[in-house]
């Protein structure tokens, strides 16, 4: 079992017997997307720590968008839930990059593939990507780039 796994079992533990429910909900939750995603596809598989950081980045979206629909709907009590769950899941994700430290990959990869103009974006982000890992969203990386090749 992945190292993030067991940690998530740990802390699922913990908050059962500490009583933190917005803790016990939201990693029981995110233990049954790791497992769905584990039993997705023709033939079940145990899920490596960078496949279940992405899993749980992708709740966090989750929540955070769905957050934002609440907050739009003036339903401020049910956004606050999810922006609770949003900041549990975030503790388990690495740090997200600044905008410098994404300005500076998007300008190495721009350099390292002799990019020119907003044709190349596709290019660039091929090599972006990599670099980011799950430390900035892709629209955010995709805005860094789009905004460098203008």
């Amino acid at each position: 079992m992945s190292a993030m796994k067991d940690k998530l079992k740990a802390d699922l533990t913990a908050s059962l017997k500490g009583g933190d429910a917005v803790r016990l909900r939201t990693v029981r939750m995110a233990l049954a997307a790791v497992n769905v995603e584990e039993v997705a596809g023709k033939q079940a598989r145990e899920l490596t720590d960078d496949e279940v950081i992405k899993v749980l980045a992708k709740e966090a979206k989750k929540r955070r968008e769905a957050a934002e629909a609440f907050g739009n709907a003036g339903r401020t009590e049910q956004a606050q839930a999810e922006l609770d769950e949003q900041a549990v899941l975030e503790e388990y994700l690495p740090a997200q990059l600044s905008d410098e430290e994404l300005a500076q990959l998007v300008d190495a990869a721009i350099a390292e593939t002799g990019a020119s103009g907003p044709q190349a974006m596709g290019q660039v982000m091929k090599a972006v990507n990599p670099k980011v890992a799950g430390r900035a969203e892709g629209g955010r990386v995709a805005a860094a780039v789009r905004a460098r090749l203008a």
